[in-house]
């Protein structure tokens, strides 16, 4: 549901609500947050919420802390594990600069203006998310441990699959969120699981991926688990991936053309480009290669052993589907930066090369030979960003530098 801002104070009074989190990230996509009361909304929506910035990765120094958040009335919503009484609400944030200019490492505001430009060039993007995590016991003094909360296996279900009622409790809790989330199962390593969204439009799957994430820690951490996503928890279990499924038409609905192959065409001829922001820690490349994470630049129908899979689907749910990406990931910033890289693709009538239609998993050498292959550790992922004029023309330089010097 969408609000104007009236029906957001409106809301605020008949619902009891106490307590207004204004939510925002930092450039690596972890979210943040700060509280106000409702008497300081009015204030909020006019003026904005001053922030010290200086502590906050990428967002500047001592010199320069001062920041306004801007509360974004539409995504207004209520936090279910809060209490009945004395309610708490969210509401993700638009982040200036005291004079009012937009701040230029604010990676939603970064996303907003991806979407524009799709939209003045005519096209329209939607994007549905599929995330991985790990549950794993906490010892006794409430830390989390490697002991993962169940042995179970890919779809399996109870009694092997302990899972099944955190994530029945995450998927009715985003219901009540307004979030509908399309399908969860047990994932293939012990403890792990996944939780996938419909597709939507960038920004709301953008917010719904982060709120993803918020919920399932919560919810883990009130059934005494820890939710893990990072990118790979245990050496020799398969990572966790944030697998982003994209397909784009032209805003004119009487305009039918398929842009698939241009899409597919795009992601793989920039994905070295912009790895360093779909995979961001040094962790991310010890999936890479193994369990159904890629290693190759290549793309095929179905075959889940590569970068870019076209899924088996009809009419709205076409898409393709990449799968490098994990959850570490700053949402924002990666959709934004497909988009961009889409539109060059279209724009440019990239052409497609040969599907890959054979197991890279069980390939041999000469067949690996032939593939071009993603950057194999981050700092490889970062000279390829700091040398790309692609990355140079949509990123700002401080977020560049932030995660190449980190």
């Amino acid at each position: 549901m969408k609000y104007s801002k009236e029906e957001v104070m409106q809301y605020v009074q008949e619902e009891d609500v106490k307590f207004i989190r204004l939510a925002f990230c930092d450039v690596f996509g972890k979210q943040k947050n700060i509280s106000i009361m409702p008497e300081e909304l009015p204030r909020a929506f006019e003026y904005g919420i001053a922030i010290d910035a200086s502590a906050i990765a990428g967002f500047g120094d001592e010199n320069r802390s001062d920041l306004f958040l801007h509360p974004d009335a539409d995504t207004l919503m209520p936090l279910p594990w809060r209490p009945e009484h004395g309610r708490v609400v969210r509401m993700f944030c638009n982040i200036t600069h005291p004079d009012g200019r937009i701040f230029e490492c604010d990676t939603r505001s970064i996303l907003k203006r991806a979407i524009q430009d799709a939209q003045n060039a005519g096209f329209q993007f939607f994007f549905g998310a599929e995330q991985e995590f790990y549950l794993f016991t906490l010892d006794d003094n409430g830390n989390p441990t490697k002991e993962p909360y169940d042995n179970a296996g890919y779809m399996d279900i109870a009694p092997e699959d302990k899972g099944e009622n955190i994530r029945r409790e995450v998927c009715l809790t985003l219901e009540q969120m307004g979030i509908q989330p399309e399908s969860s199962h047990h994932e293939e390593g012990p403890g792990q699981n996944e939780i996938d969204f419909r597709y939507s439009d960038p920004l709301t799957a953008a917010d719904n991926a982060m709120t993803l994430q918020t919920v399932v820690k919560t919810i883990a951490r009130r059934n005494g688990l820890f939710a893990d996503f990072s990118p790979k928890p245990l050496e020799d279990k398969p990572g966790n991936g944030f697998h982003i499924n994209i397909s784009v038409k032209s805003s004119d609905n009487t305009d039918n053309t398929d842009y698939t192959n241009y899409m597919i065409a795009a992601i793989l001829a920039k994905v070295t480009d912009m790895t360093v922001f779909l995979n961001p820690t040094e962790n991310s490349y010890r999936r890479f290669g193994r369990n159904k994470a890629p290693r190759y630049i290549s793309w095929s129908c179905e075959n889940r052993s590569q970068l870019v899979r076209v899924p088996a689907a009809v009419g709205k749910y076409q898409r393709a589907e990449l799968r490098s990406p994990d959850p570490s990931s700053n949402t924002y910033l990666a959709f934004a930066l497909l988009i961009y890289a889409i539109m060059d693709g279209i724009q440019n009538k990239l052409e497609l090369p040969s599907p890959t239609d054979v197991n890279l998993y069980k390939a041999d050498a000469d067949t690996l030979a032939k593939f071009e292959q993603l950057p194999g550790d981050f700092k490889s992922a970062c000279v390829a960003a700091v040398n790309s004029d692609f990355i140079k023309e949509h990123i700002p330089n401080a977020i560049l530098d932030i995660y190449c010097n980190h």
